[in-house]
């Protein structure tokens, strides 16, 4: 493997669905062990999750890791809030964009970057009905003019 190797652990496409992606940052997770035995076994899901500023600090909330089978007494719930790990001015400026109405973050993806667990935020904002479906008719169309070029 090379030394700058990623591999992506999960990633959230109803994400790109539901919502217009304004801007991305990627942080840390703070995590527990057997989080991250769960983790490397895939056993993630980034649906319905998002993150949240509360008191300066940001926390991932609903994100699924699978309660580790193997694990003993170090073994924690597996919808808990996790802490991300992300410099002050980050925070800042997303709380700000967050203050604005209609803005959100939720996570991307999850993935390892070289050993380290990271999470892709992204600031966003939701689509509505009309939306959803220019974007859905956009591909199909997209579709079919690749169907007729090959």
């Amino acid at each position: 493997m090379s030394k700058n190797s990623v591999k992506t652990i999960a990633r959230n496409k109803k994400a790109f669905h539901e919502y217009f992606i304004e801007d991305t940052v990627e942080a840390g997770i703070q995590l527990i062990g057997c989080e991250v035995k769960s983790i490397r076994d895939g056993e993630v899901n980034l649906q319905d999750s998002y993150a949240q500023i509360v008191s300066g600090e940001m926390f991932l909330k609903s994100c699924y890791i699978k309660f580790y089978d193997k694990g003993s007494f170090s073994n924690v719930e597996s919808r808990r809030d996790r802490k991300l790990l992300l410099h002050k001015q980050q925070i800042n400026r997303l709380y700000s964009k967050v203050k604005e109405k209609g803005f959100s973050i939720v996570p991307l993806s999850m993935y390892f970057n070289q050993s380290l667990v990271k999470v892709e935020l992204a600031l966003v904002k939701g689509k509505l009905l009309y939306d959803k479906r220019e974007a859905i008719a956009k591909k199909d169309e997209m579709r079919r003019k690749q169907r007729l070029e090959d």
